[in-house]
């Protein structure tokens, strides 16, 4: 099973018929992963739940968490409750607890949390029957590139066993910098955006686990690194199988922010 960055950008990105990567995600089991590869099971690490240590949902059946503010009415009226994956979850757990040079203490099981938007919005486009088991990851903002790689090349087993990798975050994430009026996009974001896109086509992984002080712009396009980490989670989860990186999707929202979305493959695919 490939590993995959979705970036999910706007919630309003289930709703908004004007996003191209919405049309990217509906898409999804006619053009990206066709449905005779349909996962048994699908793990998203979203940038919306950080915590200080590793952490899994573990519930029989997934809420839908609004965690957002100020959207329209329909946003809070839309439900995507999948089944949990308790048995996945826990698979998760012990891989990490068994990760090389002691990389995770602790793993907490949270029995109550549902999906958060960067889990929900994606799949409910991917998969609207919504009827695969799907579990959450948390990320920790306060570990680094390299912890996150690390956590995706411990959790690399679960692609042999049908699994879907999941990272879901955003490109380029500022959210001080966005325009909702702009009609191009900001030079810095197109400059941050240009360099990750060569960075993993030319599989300068290093670098990319490096962007801090790599990159162009990198502390303009992610103040905090909590939307960029699950890059780094999928990117780790495929480096053990010498897969290549594909760019899958890429179009703006707002002026800064980039939809660019990956695949990390050993076959070819074509890019929307």
């Amino acid at each position: 099973m490939d590993t995959f960055y979705i970036s999910h950008g706007s919630p309003t990105l289930c709703i908004d018929e004007k996003i191209p990567a919405r049309q990217f995600l509906k898409s999804w089991e006619g053009e990206v992963l066709k449905k005779e590869m349909r996962p048994s099971a699908i793990l998203v690490v979203s940038g919306h739940w950080d915590t200080q240590h590793p952490a899994v949902n573990v519930v029989e059946r997934n809420d839908t968490i609004y965690d957002f503010y100020g959207f329209p009415k329909a946003m809070y009226e839309l439900k995507y409750n999948p089944p949990g994956a308790p048995g996945l979850a826990r698979r998760v757990k012990q891989l990490l607890l068994d990760s090389p040079e002691g990389l995770v203490e602790t793993v907490r099981e949270d029995r109550k949390r549902g999906l958060d938007h960067g889990a929900w919005v994606p799949l409910m486009l991917m998969y609207p029957e919504g009827d695969i088991p799907v579990c959450q990851l948390s990320v920790q903002s306060g570990k680094d590139a390299e912890y996150h790689y690390r956590i995706g090349k411990a959790l690399s087993p679960l692609r042999e066993e049908g699994v879907l990798i999941m990272g879901s975050g955003s490109a380029t994430h500022n959210l001080r910098a966005i325009y909702p009026s702009a009609t191009t996009v900001a030079p810095w974001a197109s400059q941050f955006d240009t360099w990750l896109r060569d960075s993993l086509l030319q599989g300068r992984y290093q670098d990319v686990i490096q962007y801090e002080s790599k990159a162009p712009h990198a502390k303009q396009a992610h103040p905090s690194p909590d939307h960029f980490y699950p890059l780094h989670v999928a990117m780790g989860a495929a480096a053990a199988h010498n897969s290549k990186a594909q760019l899958i999707h890429h179009s703006w929202g707002l002026g800064t922010i980039s939809y660019a979305s990956y695949r990390f493959t050993t076959t070819h695919t074509q890019s929307h």
